[in-house]
């Protein structure tokens, strides 16, 4: 197995660099072209891209299968299980009414003027341990029954909305786009990106939704949709309604739960790096919960029991819950390991060299490389997740190469998925959810929507430059 594995980097470095450029740069072609002209789904798309760049620079179709399918089952490995524990908790979180508790209870204490920040607080919230177009789901209702009550515009209360659900969408794990940015990086931590990752997405949402919905609202002065049913309210897995509310104190600390866990073995590894491999108890319970997987099945866990038992739901009901959760996530989780395999096959054609020659040479940094590129595929492709797992993949190479720290790994992730949001337009899902969500025009649409991602993208980026002044690059 040794010999294969020599022989295959013996090749990947006789690869003539021309030729491995060109077929780069035309897998990304095709996998742009495949997306938007043909429409074909992502996972067979990068599959096919990945077969591109394998045979087109001479690594052969053998090896470029092989390739593929082992980086595919060790991405699977690593970011599948956290996807679906993310999953997991965000519909408990939404069946048991936490959710709704922390969106009623932000609400209750604030005042017709303060209603923009708190907006984007929940959406922050609520976009910490779900996904995009779940937070959407669940928080439109909101947006508009809040429009209805406040008589302020649309745009003054979906913007700030929007703004905390999409900038943690592109910036924290466990979303699925960072997760599988890191899985592509060796040095990679999910607890120090995290670490950034909140402070950097928490700044951003407060200060481009409540500001930017000012002039949004101008733009686009609208209400509220009449025509928009917003529910019939909470129910459970079997469709019964909820009739309590676990507390908001507790619902919080639901969603903090693996952020705390990961978080403190991360800070725990920055203070005493001497004790954190250590064979002390301390030292390896701090190691063992602060687990992306063991932190995020602890919360699971733990959100199940005590807003169960808050909420007087069964056992049998929260767990239909988490069966719930899976299904949806089928896509994200083929998208997302097609993406690992896309980029197992560019390390081994040693595309590193070419990419880490180029930075070297070049003045430009790193990170906005980085965000050149994430924005450039989002643009074309229109995927936020094909956008974060191609760049992340390209780059991979040259970060290992150089041997890049933690922390400046973290800034890079957290650079990408800023480039992955920017300029959402007509080849986006979610622009169409919030068109037709908001009874919007088109026009209105790229005026609100589009100008938001373009917004929050440029600003994240610009949070990652200035601390990347003060975090060693290797």
């Amino acid at each position: 197995m040794n010999t294969l594995v020599l022989a295959e980097a013996a090749n990947a470095v006789q690869l003539n660099s021309t030729q491995l450029g060109i077929s780069v740069v035309a897998s990304i072609v095709v996998l742009i072209l495949l997306v938007t002209v043909a429409k074909l789904h992502p996972f067979v798309s990068l599959l096919i891209s990945s077969l591109v760049v394998g045979i087109g620079s001479g690594y052969g179709p053998v090896a470029t299968v092989e390739s593929f399918s082992t980086t595919f089952g060790s991405t699977m490995a690593s970011v599948g299980i956290l996807v679906g524990l993310g999953a997991m908790l965000g519909r408990v979180l939404m069946d048991t009414g936490a959710a709704d508790s922390i969106v009623d209870t932000l609400l209750a204490k604030t005042s017709t003027k303060m209603i923009p920040w708190t907006m984007a607080l929940i959406g922050a919230l609520i976009g910490l341990p779900m996904f995009f177009e779940v937070g959407l789901v669940v928080l439109v209702p909101v947006i508009i029954l809040i429009t209805r009550r406040s008589k302020l515009p649309l745009m003054r209360v979906a913007i700030p909305t929007l703004a905390g659900l999409s900038v943690m969408h592109a910036c924290m794990p466990p979303q699925p786009g960072p997760l599988a940015a890191l899985s592509c990086f060796k040095n990679g931590s999910v607890g120090i990106t995290m670490m950034f990752g909140l402070p950097i997405a928490v700044i951003t949402a407060a200060l481009v939704g409540p500001l930017f919905s000012k002039f949004a609202a101008k733009w686009v002065p609208v209400g509220a949709p009449e025509n928009f049913d917003t529910g019939k309210g909470r129910v459970d897995a079997d469709g019964n309604p909820i009739t309590t509310k676990p507390p908001f104190a507790l619902s919080v600390l639901c969603i903090l739960v693996p952020a705390i866990l990961m978080l403190g073995n991360a800070i725990f590894e920055i203070v005493a790096p001497d004790q954190a491999g250590s064979k002390a108890v301390y030292a390896q319970v701090l190691a063992f919960f602060g687990k992306p997987a063991i932190a995020l099945a602890t919360a699971v866990i733990f959100a199940m029991i005590v807003l169960g038992r808050t909420t007087h739901m069964s056992w049998k009901t929260v767990n239909d819950s988490l069966k719930a959760a899976l299904p949806p996530i089928a896509g994200i989780l083929l998208i997302v390991g097609a993406g690992g395999g896309y980029k197992g096959v560019l390390v081994d054609t040693g595309i590193g060299d070419i990419i880490g020659k180029f930075v070297e040479s070049s003045a430009i940094s790193i990170f906005l490389l980085a965000w050149l590129i994430a924005a450039f595929v989002r643009v074309a492709t229109g995927s936020a997740t094909v956008a974060i797992i191609t760049t992340a993949g390209i780059l991979g190479p040259v970060v290992d190469q150089m041997g890049v720290t933690a922390p400046a790994i973290a800034l890079l992730v957290i650079a990408i998925g800023a480039g992955s949001v920017f300029l959402s337009h007509v080849n986006d899902a979610g622009f169409w959810l919030i068109k037709e969500y908001f009874g919007l025009e088109v026009g209105e649409t790229f005026k609100t929507w589009t100008v938001l991602e373009c917004l929050l993208s440029v600003v994240v980026l610009a949070l990652v430059m200035i601390c990347s002044i003060f975090v060693p690059l290797v």
